[in-house]
């Protein structure tokens, strides 16, 4: 009988998942699995470059509102639990909020100060040996192609500010079942394929050192967003545009406190 690969797309999650977790989270995790498995086909290329233990960023780009829960259940059947930084809306939600509180989600205040909390709970969580996954770009991208937008620094900061890795990747499909920034009926039939792929770590090492200045923390969010695009890339086969579309450039540099 053929051994099954342990970070097999469709091995039982209590075979490939043996970090400690909140039980909401692993309950969601298990009935998202039981609702996604028959209606989509998983493409996850590259999981044994998702770190096992220890304190990290996943860097995603964001294509739909359907997107979290694919992300959650790649990282689950990777080994790591899903813990997002996510809009703070979303916790005002009835039910919807208290199963997020319960699974040991992040929220985030976006445009205001208090995203700094955030930013302080997702730090608190890494020095706690956990993955915490982040979408650079702060929102769906509006990028015409749905390329990885500009991303934000909440992801550099975090890095650079713990010393863990950033472990960027890359995703397409989950916009066939939900496209741009829709929220409603999904789109199931005909069944659509997620597509994953993880890259190596982004190459930080050379600004551990260095103050965390507005300078820093672009030029590492800008390597974040290249590798992510990079990855984008390989799973679409097509060559991404020359410049990242920027929904602020009219407008003027947000506050470092602006995280995703």
């Amino acid at each position: 009988m053929k051994r099954r690969d342990p970070l097999d797309a469709l091995a039982p999650l209590s075979q490939v998942n043996t970090e400690p977790a909140e039980p909401a989270l692993v309950r969601t995790v298990r009935l998202l699995d039981a609702i996604m498995r028959p209606w989509t086909r998983r493409d996850w290329q590259d999981q044994h470059k998702i770190p096992q233990t220890g304190g990290a960023i996943f860097a995603v780009n964001h294509i739909s509102n359907a997107d979290p829960p694919a992300v959650g259940q790649f990282l689950a059947f990777s080994g790591r639990w899903p813990r997002f930084l996510a809009k703070s809306s979303l916790f005002d939600v009835p039910i919807v909020g208290r199963v997020l509180r319960a699974c040991g989600q992040i929220p985030v205040q976006r445009q205001s100060p208090a995203a700094a909390d955030a930013l302080a709970a997702a730090v608190r969580a890494v020095e706690l040996g956990q993955a915490v996954t982040v979408y650079p770009e702060g929102t769906i991208t509006r990028d015409p192609g749905l390329w990885p937008m500009a991303g934000r620094t909440g992801a550099a900061r975090i890095c650079l500010q713990t010393g863990c890795p950033v472990i960027p990747i890359g995703q397409w499909g989950a916009h066939d079942i939900m496209p741009g920034t829709r929220i409603g009926l999904p789109r199931l039939l005909p069944r659509k394929t997620l597509r994953f792929k993880t890259g190596d770590p982004v190459e930080l090492d050379d600004l551990r050192s260095h103050e965390l200045t507005s300078p820093i923390l672009i030029e590492a969010t800008d390597r974040i967003m290249d590798a992510i695009t990079s990855l984008v890339a390989d799973l679409r086969g097509d060559v991404p545009p020359s410049q990242r579309f920027d929904p602020r450039a009219p407008q003027d540099k947000p506050p470092d406190w602006d995280i995703p």
